[in-house]
């Protein structure tokens, strides 16, 4: 998997371009923000992991993410910030975690440089939901995330303008936005080592 062997630079060394570009220009410093990519060992093969965010949330209310969040002073660099949101949101334990790699920089609209952590999960024991912040949690094959026939694409508008944004639909799950942009470049850059 061509994976970057260590995080990209935050913030990103070019003038990044974000998904899509807000009408008003954004006057304040990008925010550095770390997901994890979990790929959860299971007898019968691996896993995705996903959270569904709690719908008393202010902002993104019961929308599918990674585990993550805003990366703090006090993390070491974007994995530390991964892994200790995952442990918070999911109480995934440090010690069953292991990261083998990076995935460049997501630039969102509304201002978030996102680095994913791609990392081999051996749970330990369950993942709990986060009271108040994490309504469930699920996991999807990673054989069905690497198939291109999983995705599809809806049209939504935004500020007038008309985007087009990726989809999975999974157990009654609608993965889309970011998180499905990020779950797609991952998987393109995953088949890619397949295909070469």
């Amino acid at each position: 998997m061509r994976l970057l062997h260590s995080p990209p630079a935050l913030p990103a060394t070019e003038s990044p371009t974000p998904d899509w570009m807000p009408t008003q220009p954004i006057d304040r410093p990008s925010v550095p923000a770390a997901v994890l990519i979990a790929l959860v060992r299971r007898p019968e093969g691996f896993t995705v992991l996903y959270t569904e965010r709690s719908p008393d949330l202010r902002s993104h209310s019961g929308q599918i993410a990674f585990p993550g969040g805003k990366v703090d002073r006090q993390d070491d660099d974007v994995a530390a910030a991964a892994l200790r949101e995952a442990f918070e949101e999911v109480g995934m334990a440090r010690s069953d975690v292991r990261v083998i790699g990076f995935m460049p920089t997501y630039f969102t609209g509304t201002n978030y440089l996102i680095t994913p952590v791609v990392a081999i999960v051996e749970p330990s024991g369950p993942f709990i939901p986060s009271l108040g912040e994490v309504h469930s949690v699920f996991e999807v094959p990673l054989r069905r995330i690497l198939l291109l026939e999983s995705y599809g694409q809806f049209r939504i508008k935004r500020d007038g303008q008309e985007h087009r944004i990726w989809h999975i639909d999974h157990a009654g799950h609608r993965i889309w936005g970011i998180t499905a942009n990020i779950t797609r470049q991952f998987r393109d850059i995953a088949m890619s080592e397949v295909v070469a």
